[in-house]
């Protein structure tokens, strides 16, 4: 009598696994219709391997290079697909997966056996092996025979908040691209144009932007946030979810992948000269942390400063 019992009790415990591998379905019923090239490629750096996804576009000339962040989900099916609609537009996309060999038998993000225990695990990284990843995969993207020259990055929630950090690290950069992340509290080291991704219903993230506007623009630096109404956090996933109920996640999601296409084909080579000039503002202050998902440190916002240079998309 107690068979069935025992089945409802499997069966309760396994719908959580079954709902958040089933969640990206429709992610992965897409790449796998894509005719782009895709590969998995060993990024060594010292005594690490980290893996990653990598997309080539169908195109005859040598094209630019974008360094995608996957979310604190991991290297999802919806990242990877992410990284192949990009390719679409003439773009070589790589995607490392920043959970190699710290998931369960030494896999990657494929193997966590749930969405809360890759959360766990991203938010348990050292910040110093995301920031050498990514540098691995910057370094393989520059010596591709069909690069051009130019690379990027862009990351989406806590890769939004890396793809910023990282452009305070990496000097080579063609620009940076930020989905719905906070900034780093120095950003005196920038060298290249930053422009954000924000969702008008996202008080946690928007409101750092006002206190990231007022640093950029002490320092120098080019920073363009755009703020769209009506959109949630994660609307670029959610926008393309056919689940999603909220409208302006769609519009949030068709207006800034427009938008960002348009700004990585005009975007220029890094400058080979330093930034000096902008470098003689005093940094921030690091602030308790105001994040997305993990602790990334960011500048404190303060009440009475408004995103002057946020614009709303109605």
């Amino acid at each position: 009598m107690r068979r069935p019992a025992l089945h409802l009790l499997a069966l309760a415990l396994l719908l959580p696994l079954t709902s958040t591998i089933q969640a990206q379905d429709w992610a992965k019923t897409r790449l796998e219709a894509s005719p782009r090239h895709h590969e998995y490629v060993p990024l060594k750096h010292g005594d690490r391997t980290v893996q990653a996804f990598v997309v080539y576009p169908e195109v005859k000339t040598k094209a630019p290079v974008v360094i995608l962040i996957h979310e604190i989900f991991g290297l999802s099916d919806w990242a990877k697909e992410m990284a192949d609609e990009l390719a679409a537009q003439g773009f070589i996309v790589i995607a490392p997966d920043l959970l190699t060999g710290f998931g369960p038998n030494g896999g990657g993000s494929d193997a966590f056996p749930n969405q809360d225990a890759t959360v766990k695990a991203i938010s348990g990284l050292d910040p110093a092996v995301v920031t050498a990843d990514l540098d691995a995969a910057a370094d393989y993207g520059k010596k591709l025979p069909a690069a051009n020259g130019k690379i990027a990055v862009t990351g989406f929630c806590w890769g939004g908040g890396n793809s910023f950090a990282f452009a305070a690290h990496r000097k080579d950069l063609s620009a940076a691209f930020v989905f719905y992340g906070p900034g780093p509290s120095d950003v005196t080291t920038i060298t290249a144009p930053v422009y954000g991704f924000y969702a008008g219903n996202d008080a946690r993230i928007g409101a750092t932007i006002p206190a990231t506007t007022d640093a950029m623009k002490a320092a120098g630096k080019k920073y363009e946030p755009i703020t769209y109404a009506g959109a949630g956090h994660g609307f670029m996933r959610a926008g393309e979810d056919p689940g999603n109920t909220v409208p302006g996640n769609k519009t949030a999601r068709e207006q800034a992948f427009t938008r960002l296409v348009t700004l990585i084909k005009e975007m220029k080579a890094a400058p080979v000269a330093s930034n000096a000039n902008h470098n003689k503002t005093v940094a921030q202050k690091a602030q308790p942390a105001i994040s997305c998902h993990t602790n990334t440190k960011v500048a404190k916002a303060s009440p009475t400063n408004q995103p002057t240079e946020t614009a709303a998309i109605m």
